[in-house]
């Protein structure tokens, strides 16, 4: 296997000298894996050769070997067996399930979990359709929460007010790749009997609290997109439990609900099966995982320096309340009230110079038109709602440069400088165009 650690994070501040004036014009991709799979394309090669020799397409040894490595990293270093109160601890045995995509993953999930037809389970309103899809697919009736605004991760007071008779289960989003508090999430649970499966779609081995992502909950769901931290050649996902009737329910349901061929025990069986091809390659990439984390949380940090002087503008980074256990799938950035233009004259801003951004998520869940029959309106979810109008993705992956940073941030310095320019002109005071009005960034 290939020795790769990625370097960018080593990288020194860029300074615009002759040497890197191209570099400092050229398109800065949102994301780029050429980073990734270029110094270990032999090795990629080598895996789909070996199962085209060996011929085991669907559910091979390579799933069965990456189920095992992936669920037992998510477990390393946890306190899985430090429970809230009294409780005995429980039996930590990680299992892991491959299914076809992180929402199968969820679905299915609550389902083994012993979820069904009517019962509430809470989540959060700022995620991706994809949480609300598995949780409707399971037969249950999604119930939405706010969100605290600088973390965006889900408000457990709000989740603590929102539970009835009928809540069962609770799916905190780990968002960004920044976990929801395991402690807050643990004494919610225990004190309402709530399941908890976590949606770390977006946070391969976050920590927070002691915790893995993954570790917390009773199961969690994961997504190997591409563009995840860990991502596959396509599709993919994976359920990770400590119980293993839960993974043996996944395993029936993800195969036509067959405990064996033939032998079909399950009416709500389906086919979502991680392809042996993609555990293969994410076998190859998983140890490489925990070093590309830190190089996003280094690259995040550096982030977060050049963008401070523009606080006093309104432009605000999400907040980082886990310190080097944030593995950062997304860096946002808040373009609030307080900032001279809005979010999409910033965002053609940047675009027009070739740097690209994303928007997650420009429509909360609960305001989606596939939805409008749960009952809920605008204004339901303010904090939601608002970060909805004001979140901006920057260019975040492990092969990112310091000089790439700043060059977004330094362009986004003109265009607000600017924009300042032309509200003090708008207003009737006239600045000489042959000074430097640079300080008003």
């Amino acid at each position: 296997m290939t020795s790769f650690v990625p370097i960018a994070a080593h990288l020194p501040p860029a300074q615009l000298t002759a040497a890197n004036l191209t570099a400092a014009k050229a398109p800065v991709p949102f994301v780029d894996l050429s980073w990734q799979h270029n110094p270990i394309q032999a090795d990629i090669l080598a895996v789909v050769e070996a199962v085209l020799a060996k011929g085991d397409y669907v559910l091979g040894q390579a799933v069965t070997e990456f189920e095992a490595a992936f669920a037992q990293a998510c477990y390393q270093t946890t306190q899985v067996n430090d429970l809230v109160g009294d409780e005995p601890a429980l039996d930590s045995t990680p299992y892991g399930v491959g299914v076809g995509c992180g929402t199968d993953a969820i679905a299915l999930g609550l389902r083994a979990c012993g979820i069904c037809e009517g019962d509430e389970v809470i989540l959060p309103a700022n995620t991706f359709v994809a949480t609300l899809i598995g949780i409707t697919a399971a037969g249950a009736v999604p119930i939405f929460v706010d969100c605290d605004p600088q973390t965006a991760l889900m408000d457990l007071t709000a989740a603590a007010a929102a539970i009835t008779p009928k809540t069962r289960a609770i799916v905190p989003v780990h968002l960004y790749g920044q976990m929801v508090s395991p402690q807050g999430l643990l004494a919610l649970a225990a004190q309402h009997n709530l399941i908890v499966l976590e949606d770390s779609a977006q946070a391969h081995l976050a920590e927070r609290e002691g915790y893995r992502a993954g570790s917390v909950g009773l199961a969690a769901a994961f997504s190997f997109y591409p563009s995840k931290n860990l991502g596959a050649l396509g599709d993919g996902g994976m359920l990770v439990t400590r119980e293993e009737v839960v993974a043996q329910t996944v395993r029936s349901l993800r195969n036509y609900g067959a405990t064996r061929k033939y032998f079909h025990t399950d009416p709500g069986g389906t086919n979502s099966r991680l392809d042996t091809l993609q555990a293969g390659v994410l076998l190859l990439k998983l140890p490489h995982l925990q070093a590309w984390n830190s190089v996003r949380n280094r690259l995040a940090a550096y982030y977060d320096s050049a963008l401070a002087p523009l606080a006093t503008d309104g432009l605000l980074p999400i907040k980082n309340i886990s310190g080097q256990g944030h593995v950062y799938h997304l860096y946002v950035l808040r373009v609030t009230h307080d900032c001279p233009l809005d979010r999409t004259r910033l965002q053609l801003a940047l675009e027009q110079q070739g740097i690209q951004t994303g928007i997650h998520y420009p429509i909360p869940c609960h305001l989606q038109p596939a939805y409008k029959s749960l009952g809920y309106r605008a204004g339901d979810f303010p904090h939601a709602e608002m970060l909805s109008q004001e979140i901006l993705s920057l260019p975040m992956y492990p092969g990112l440069t310091t000089a790439q940073i700043d060059r977004v941030v330094e362009t986004i310095k003109s265009v607000v400088s600017a924009a300042k320019i032309q509200t003090l002109q708008d207003s009737g005071i006239i600045l000489d165009p042959g000074l430097d009005h640079g300080d008003l960034t």
